[in-house]
Order: structure tokens, then C-alpha cells, then sequence
């Protein structure tokens, strides 16, 4: 597409990082060729493979390109070696963090959805995520994980402490999700004990009236946390401080089936990351066994924020059509597995066919911004 073009930084990580954003990188030059549009990339350092090469989970130079970058995709941080040496000066999840931090990545996005053809891998029965299609908003940089901490003797403390703008910020994004979803907010508190859940919700209260095509309605963590597993398809956008969100999320994750269809965004005022849920799996590195479909939706959760709907669509729609084929790695089909780099041939395979059906999505690019 004439005039576009975003510039990437790819942080392939730890384990089965390469492989998983391997296939990504697939995709993402086959979109560029089919459609014209310029998405570059340069390659920078993260996790154990830095330390190992500069002695810093982070380097100044990886640091610097993703601050100048359009979005970072990164594919899995962590290595048993630092793992099981508690003497370990630096860890791999240190570059992470200190990513998170020097980006101010405020806002963790996690969709929950259930894809056809693996329902029956998810610990739910099948008529309870019928129709689960879910986003949870984390806040990610404040609260009880990030504030004061002491401990005296036989007593420890850990403060939870937030700012009217800290919550207004992920909210306003929580409430344009909504808005062009199906128009319901979940604020997710402990506002009945907690000062800073009541706070939460006098700030999302106030907001509702920039927003009066979105319900919002208000649930205790207790509550909501029961409510996830017994009737999950009630969701559309939950909107949660960090403590709260990182319980709900991986509670969230057993939903699909598998770790391996679940990308996440991690959002700040001018830098976005993305990432799959899964770890590093270093059990499987070097293997051709990785699923890189959650790696290929974080993808599309790229584009979808670079405006262009229509290609995330189509990633998306992509990876569904190759589950209901029953084409994916062992983690979904133990039976006939096929490998990473089949996986990925599969995407794009599925993904050529939709992008040249009738022009359908070069003509709505057009409208893009």
C-alpha cells in the first residue's frame, strides 16, 4: 500500500523464540509481497542470549532500537542455566522487566478466544466456552507489585498505591476496546475492602459519561474469578489493576486448550510489544515441535493496531482455518502433529487464499489509515 511503512524490532528471545517468530517473519514478508506494504525489521538482543553475548538482558543497543521502533515483536525469555543457579547475577526475565519499564508499557492486552476444531482440549466442558471471546486489560506498571516493600523482623509489607492517571489511561483504552467491540466493560475490583479498588471505580465511574454506547458494569475479584470458569462467554472487556490481572489471565489462558494460541500486546504511551503467552520452552528448542500460532496472532494483533483490520482479520482466520483442518503442532493434535515450519507454511498458505479472494482486503486497506 503507497505511503505505508513501519519499521519493527524483533526480539527472538530464548528456547523457542527463533522458531516461533520464524514463522511470524514468515507471514509478515508474505503480507508485505501480496500487498505492497513496507513492514521492515532489524534484530536485537533480549533474555539468556544477550547475557551470553554482552553479559546485559537488555543492552543499551537493543534498548535503543526498540524505542525508536514502530512495535517489538519478542518470542520467549528464560533459560534453565540461570534458572537453577540462585547465585545468578542478572536473570533473563530482568530484560523483560527493564523493557517494561524504560518503554513504560502500562497496558498488558490478553484476548481469551476459542478457536473451531479445539474445544475439546480446554479443561471446560464445551457448552460453557461456547462463544468465548474475551479481552482482558491488565494494568502493568503500577499497584501492589511496583510500590514500597519492607520487612522488619517477623513483619513484611507490601504497598498497593495508584493514581487517578495511572487508571484513567488504561481505562480510556479498555473503553475504546469495548466501543468497537460489543460495547460492555467489566471493571474487575475489590472495591467492598480495598482503598485503592474504590478508587478504580469512582475514576471508571466518571469516565462512563465520555462513553455512553458501552455498559459498564462492576464485579469483585472473587466473584469474577468463579465467573471466568462457570460462565466465561459473559465477557467481552475486563479491566483490571495488575495484581488482579495477572491472577485472571492465567486463569483465562487454560480456557483455549493450549498456552500455544494465546498472544498477548504489552501497550505505552508511544511503544507497543508483542509477545505469546507461552515461555521458552527449552525442552523443545531446536526441534521443529514449537506452535508459533500464538506467536503469528500476536502478529496480527500488530497490525490490527497499525490500523490495518483487515489483515489482522485474515491472519486470524488463517490459523482457524488450519485447527479446522487439523493442521498444528503436537500440543494440539498429538494424534498427527505436524511441524513448527509446517505450521507456518500452513498460515500462509490459508493466508495467500484470503488475501487474493476477489481483492477483497487490498480494496479495504485503502480505507485504512
Amino acid at each position: 500500500m503507497e505511503g505505508f511503512h513501519k519499521h519493527i524490532v524483533v526480539l527472538e528471545g530464548d528456547g523457542i523464540g527463533p522458531e516461533v517468530m520464524r514463522e511470524a517473519i514468515k507471514v509478515m514478508e508474505m503480507v508485505n509481497e501480496s500487498l505492497g506494504l513496507q513492514v521492515t525489521y532489524s534484530k536485537g538482543l533480549i533474555g539468556a542470549t544477550a547475557i551470553d553475548a554482552t553479559g546485559d538482558p537488555l543492552p543499551q543497543s537493543t534498548l535503543d532500537q526498540c524505542e525508536a521502533a514502530d512495535a517489538i515483536l519478542l518470542g520467549a525469555i528464560g533459560d534453565p542455566k540461570y534458572d537453577n543457579n540462585p547465585d545468578a547475577p542478572v536473570r533473563p526475565e530482568d530484560g523483560l522487566l527493564n523493557l517494561r519499564k524504560s518503554l513504560g508499557l502500562y497496558a498488558n492486552i490478553r484476548p481469551i478466544k476459542i478457536f473451531e476444531g479445539v474445544q475439546h482440549l480446554s479443561v471446560l466442558k464445551e457448552h460453557v466456552i461456547q462463544g468465548v471471546d474475551f479481552v482482558i486489560y491488565r494494568e502493568l506498571t503500577g499497584g501492589i507489585y511496583f510500590n514500597d516493600k519492607w520487612t522488619k523482623g517477623d513483619v513484611a509489607a507490601d504497598t498497593c498505591l495508584y493514581s487517578v492517571e495511572e487508571i484513567k489511561r488504561i481505562a480510556k483504552l479498555a473503553f475504546e476496546a469495548a466501543r468497537g467491540r460489543h460495547r460492555k466493560l467489566t471493571l474487575v475490583d475489590k472495591a467492598n475492602v480495598l482503598e485503592t479498588s474504590r478508587l478504580w471505580r469512582k475514576t471508571v465511574d466518571a469516565m462512563k459519561a465520555d462513553y455512553p454506547d458501552v455498559l459498564v458494569d462492576y464485579m469483585f475479584i472473587d466473584n469474577a474469578a468463579m465467573q471466568v470458569i462457570v460462565n466465561p462467554a459473559r465477557f467481552d472487556v475486563i479491566l483490571t489493576s495488575n495484581m488482579f490481572g495477572d491472577i485472571l489471565s492465567d486463569e483465562a489462558s487454560v480456557i483455549s486448550g493450549s498456552l500455544g494460541l494465546l498472544p498477548s500486546a504489552s501497550m505505552g504511551h508511544s511503544s507497543r510489544l508483542y509477545e505469546p503467552v507461552h515461555g521458552s520452552y527449552p525442552q523443545a528448542a531446536g526441534k521443529d515441535i514449537a506452535n508459533p500460532f500464538a506467536m503469528i496472532l500476536s502478529l496480527a494483533m500488530m497490525y490490527r493496531a497499525f490500523q490495518l483490520t483487515a489483515v489482522s482479520d485474515a491472519i486470524v482466520d488463517a490459523v482457524n482455518s488450519c485447527l479446522k483442518k487439523g493442521v498444528a503442532t503436537e500440543d494440539i493434535f498429538r494424534d498427527a502433529p505436524c511441524k513448527c515450519s509446517e505450521a507456518g507454511d500452513a498460515v500462509c498458505f490459508e493466508l495467500q487464499d484470503k488475501l487474493t479472494q476477489s481483492g477483497t482486503i487490498p480494496a479495504s486497506l485503502g480505507s485504512e489509515k
